[in-house]
């Protein structure tokens, strides 16, 4: 099969593997669009990017925090100018969590119906509205002239004094003392007088802010209303640092590129493409490695001869007609070799062959000798070139140490 043939074909399974793969993942069947994730690192509306962001301008330092809050280490004198945010986690906060959390010595930020077992634990409970039925909130008293944010969640009170939950690993019961605060500030409310947003103050100093709805955080929301007076008034100019809560999105301190780009590859139709291309590549490689057709008999090459080698120079020399040239090197070359230092005797060529004749002892040689000799003292033609080469080798076999 010739070249451009396997090229085709290749480049043809190619397209045709390409388009199955483009239209079975066109044919999978999409989740339906869900809110994303209230990440500081996400730019979209749904993301949280603005508030860490517009924080940081304030003057306030804003970490992302990619590890378990279990492994969060906070300095009992910076815990008043240090708060912990956990914007709405992508995945609920468990209650193991929820109490290595509040045990922190630091103030906390807790937004989010997925936040609710560490609200429970704080004495409120999160009540959810209908999709289509948000609340309207209560404009601030320093609010811009944005509308004031609608609210798809409020606070309820609760008056039980522990907290028992059983959705520990093996069904093991974790038990929280609810605390009672020294204050209680309302921060937002609904028209109906709903809470939405409270900071409580416990004796000694410390402080917890609950948000009920965590889109108050979100870009879409911060840039259509005054919620952005509002979000980032709960951190400065209060605190100088900011941790957040990235783990619970889905961030890890363990990722890489390369792990990725792989998960990529597994979940998207253009990902099974390239797998697909991969694989035929290396198919295409494999089949490129077994000959087809009857086994061809190599080209067997061998060097010259030295005497192959003096015959095209010769003949080399006759073609550009320098026969004179070409006899005199030969003979040149045979003197070299014959010499015992490897070099040429500075004697005339004519008076050299001249002295080679007490050592010429065969007919053989004695002819070839008076050939070359005849050569140097009348022009020679391409004839003579060819007995020159001729003759030049018989002295070497007569005359070689």
């Amino acid at each position: 099969m010739r070249p451009r043939t396997e090229l085709g074909l290749a480049a043809g399974l190619l397209l045709v593997l390409g388009v199955i793969a483009v239209v079975l993942g066109s044919r999978r069947p999409r989740a339906a669009p869900r809110d994303s994730p209230r990440s500081t690192y996400l730019t979209g509306p749904g993301g949280a990017s603005a508030f860490a962001e517009a924080a940081s301008r304030l003057g306030v330092e804003v970490e992302r925090f990619r590890k378990p809050m279990a492994t969060l280490a906070v300095s009992d004198s910076g815990g008043r100018s240090d708060v912990v945010a956990v914007l709405g986690p992508s995945v609920p906060i468990t209650a193991v969590e929820a109490r290595s959390l509040l045990s922190l010595p630091v103030d906390l930020l807790l937004a989010g119906r997925t936040a609710a077992t560490a609200f429970r634990c704080l004495g409120y409970q999160v009540s959810g509205r209908e999709w289509d039925n948000p609340a309207a909130t209560r404009p601030t008293a320093d609010g811009e002239d944005l509308p004031a944010p609608r609210v798809w969640a409020v606070l309820l009170p609760h008056q039980a004094n522990r907290i028992v939950d059983s959705a520990g690993s093996e069904g093991r019961q974790v038990h929280c003392d609810v605390p009672r605060p020294a204050r209680v500030d309302t921060v937002l409310r609904t028209v109906r007088e709903k809470p939405v947003v409270v900071r409580l103050t416990y004796p000694g100093g410390r402080t917890v802010t609950l948000v009920a709805d965590d889109r108050l955080f979100q870009n879409r929301t911060l840039r259509s209303s005054s919620a952005g007076t509002l979000v980032l008034g709960l951190v400065a100019p209060r605190y100088r640092r900011v941790v957040v809560d990235e783990f619970h999105h889905g961030y890890r301190g363990g990722g890489s590129l390369a792990g990725a780009a792989l998960a990529w590859t597994a979940r998207s139709p253009w990902g099974w493409v390239v797998w697909q291309l991969a694989a035929v590549g290396v198919v295409a490689l494999v089949a490129s490695g077994v000959r087809f057709g009857p086994v061809r008999s190599a080209i067997q090459r061998r060097r010259r001869s030295p005497m192959e080698h003096v015959r095209a120079l010769a003949t080399a020399l006759a073609a550009a007609r320098g026969h004179d040239v070409a006899v005199r090197l030969m003979i040149q070359g045979l003197r070299r070799r014959l010499s015992r230092t490897g070099r040429p005797t500075p004697a005339d060529l004519d008076t050299w062959l001249e002295r080679l004749g007490p050592s010429v002892r065969t007919a053989r040689g004695r002819e070839a000798l008076e050939s070359l000799t005849g050569m140097t003292r009348t022009p020679p033609d391409a004839d003579s070139v060819l007995v020159a080469a001729n003759a030049v080798e018989t002295l070497w076999e007569e005359l070689k140490p």
